[in-house]
């Protein structure tokens, strides 16, 4: 009887971490979300308002582990060279294509076509409030990394955004390194405004939104590097068709980056 009890206790404990791993899968959709405190949006793993970047992981050792946030060092926490970025590492990447070059390629306007199969979005790049993500951004669309990628998130009510650059799709990805904020002194979230998604302070990675409809109720936390020039008739008509679930989830209308042209290059 003994071995058998000894059986079902170790039966039971393994469901349990299986039951663990499921909620954390879960989790793993509502990450990188852009969280306002003064917007009514989802709510991460354990109750906690804010933008998650949860750790991964499926064996047993890391169930609890993907419960809580992650605990990679921020890009603040190292410091670059005047006139350099520090791009440091930060989890796996979720189409490793390298890191962006520590000096800044752009330090003006940068102009960017987002291709996708809803229509053409131009954007203007600030490579001089903003060179290190600039700097990444580019980067990283030279590199094709977000091709063929979905924009996995569509917000609306007082957030009003599309959120992309994401390889994986659901949230949980990135380019497997994380810098610091730029441009966040002041800043205002209106119409056709492009700016970083992130963790918390100084974890942004390749996951970005565009701002369709004035959502001036989000906190200055999200590094504003541009704006759109032309093609937020695209982006709005993506919005009408709302998401799911409704007002905070994955876009009805697929929306998938064929190509990022950035201009010269």
């Amino acid at each position: 009887m003994a071995g058998k009890d000894r059986k079902k206790q170790l039966a039971r404990q393994r469901y349990e971490r299986q039951q663990q791993r499921r909620k954390a899968q879960e989790a793993r959709a509502r990450r990188m979300k852009i969280i306002g405190s003064a917007v009514a949006v989802a709510v991460v793993a354990g109750g906690a308002a804010g933008i998650a970047v949860l750790a991964g992981g499926d064996d047993d050792s890391k169930a609890d582990a993907a419960a809580s946030p992650q605990a990679s060092p921020s890009a603040g926490a190292s410091s670059a060279k005047p006139g350099e970025c520090a791009y440091n590492d930060a989890g796996d990447a979720a189409k490793d294509v390298g890191k962006p070059p520590a000096k800044p390629a752009y330090d003006k306007t940068v102009k960017a076509t987002l291709k996708t199969n809803q229509g053409e979005v131009k954007l203007e790049l600030d490579g001089k409030k903003a060179p290190c993500t600039v700097n990444s951004f580019a980067f990283l669309a030279e590199k094709d990394y977000f091709d063929k990628t979905d924009c996995h998130r569509l917000t609306s009510g007082e957030l009003n955004v599309l959120q992309c650059g994401d390889p994986k799709g659901d949230g949980t990805g990135g380019p497997g390194y994380q810098f610091a904020n730029e441009n966040t002194e002041g800043a205002k979230y209106v119409k056709g405004t492009v700016a970083m998604a992130n963790s918390g302070p100084d974890t942004n990675g390749s996951q970005f939104f565009i701002v369709y409809a004035d959502s001036t109720g989000l906190p200055a936390d999200y590094t504003v590097f541009g704006k759109i020039t032309s093609g937020l008739d695209v982006v709005e008509k993506i919005a009408k068709g709302g998401s799911e679930p409704k007002d905070d989830g994955k876009p009805t209308t697929k929306v998938t980056i064929q190509d990022v042209a950035i201009a010269g290059n």
